[in-house]
C-alpha cells in the first residue's frame, strides 16, 4: 500500500524557493554602521586630481552693434586665442556693445599657464581692435560653476545705494579676496557714482548740435593731466593740474565756453 504525498501549500513552496533574508540584512547593516564613521576620515588624496577651468574674456564696446562686434572685437581675438596651448574648445557670443569669449582649457591644465599665454595672446592685437573699444577684461574660472560659494548682503539705513558701493569697494572687497582660498570677491548690483546728462532735442536742433558734440565737449574738458615737474636750483615742485570734471556745474560751463568760442 503506498502513501500519497501530502499536498503543500503555496506558503510553504514561497519559503522553499526563497530563503529567509534575515542574516543577509543583519550583515549589510553592520557594515554600514561599521563605515559611517570612517567616511570623513577618507583622505581627499586618494581620489584622482579633476580640475577643471575656464577663461573668459570680456570686452566692451559702446554703442557697436552685434555685426560691428563680431567682425572687429570677436573674429581677432578668436583667432590669436585659439593659438594658445591647452585649449579645449572655444564658445563666444557678440551682442549689442558687447563681445564674450569663453575659453575651456583642457583638463588638469596648468591653470596659470594658459591665463599667460591667454594674456599674450590678446596684447597682440590690442592695437588692432578699434580704438573707441574698452581694454578686453580678462577672468579665470577654477570650477565649472556659475554659483558662487557664499552671498553676503550688505543694507543701510544712512547710506544710500552709490554710498554702499563706494564702502563696500575700499574696505570690504579688499579684505574679502585677501582671505586664503579665495579667488575673486565680486559686487553683485553695485551703483557707482555717475553724471547722467537729459539733452533737449528741440534746443539742440535750433542750435544746430548733435549729441556727439555734447560728447566731445565733455571728453575734451574731462581728462587727466600729467605734468611733470619743475626743478630750480634749490626746489623741486611737482606740477598738478585739475582738468577732471567733478560737478555738474564745471560741465556745463565747459560746453558753454565751447559752444562761445565755436561761435
Amino acid at each position: 500500500m503506498t502513501r500519497r504525498p501530502s499536498r503543500r501549500t503555496a506558503d510553504e513552496i514561497h519559503r522553499s524557493l526563497h530563503p529567509a533574508a534575515g542574516p543577509g540584512v543583519v550583515v549589510n547593516l553592520v557594515i554600514l554602521i561599521a563605515g559611517n564613521p570612517g567616511d570623513p576620515l577618507t583622505l581627499v588624496r586618494q581620489y584622482p586630481r579633476s580640475d577643471i577651468a575656464v577663461v573668459r574674456v570680456t570686452t566692451a564696446y559702446v554703442g557697436a552693434n552685434a555685426d560691428l562686434v563680431r567682425g572687429f572685437i570677436t573674429t581677432p581675438l578668436e583667432r590669436v586665442i585659439a593659438s594658445a596651448d591647452g585649449i579645449d574648445y572655444l564658445e563666444s557670443s557678440s551682442a549689442q556693445g558687447v563681445s564674450t569669449i569663453t575659453v575651456h582649457l583642457k583638463l588638469n591644465y596648468d591653470t596659470n599657464a594658459a591665463l599667460t599665454q591667454i594674456q599674450a595672446k590678446v596684447a597682440q592685437v590690442r592695437n588692432d581692435l578699434p580704438p573707441e573699444a574698452e581694454a578686453p577684461f580678462i577672468e579665470l574660472e577654477t570650477a565649472d560653476t556659475q554659483f558662487a560659494a557664499m552671498y553676503i548682503g550688505f543694507s543701510s539705513s544712512d547710506l544710500d545705494q552709490n554710498q554702499i558701493t563706494d564702502y563696500l569697494t575700499r574696505v570690504v572687497q579688499p579684505k574679502l579676496s585677501a582671505i586664503s582660498g579665495v579667488q575673486r570677491a565680486d559686487i553683485l548690483g553695485s551703483r557707482t557714482f555717475a553724471m547722467r546728462i537729459w539733452l533737449k532735442p528741440e534746443k539742440m536742433a535750433a542750435l544746430g548740435i548733435s549729441p556727439s558734440h555734447v560728447r566731445d565737449a565733455l571728453a575734451n574738458n574731462n581728462y587727466l593731466a600729467a605734468l611733470g615737474k619743475t626743478k630750480g636750483s634749490m626746489v623741486s615742485v611737482n606740477l598738478v593740474a585739475n582738468t577732471n570734471s567733478r560737478r555738474p556745474k564745471s560741465s556745463a560751463s565747459s560746453w558753454s565756453r565751447k559752444t562761445r568760442a565755436s561761435s
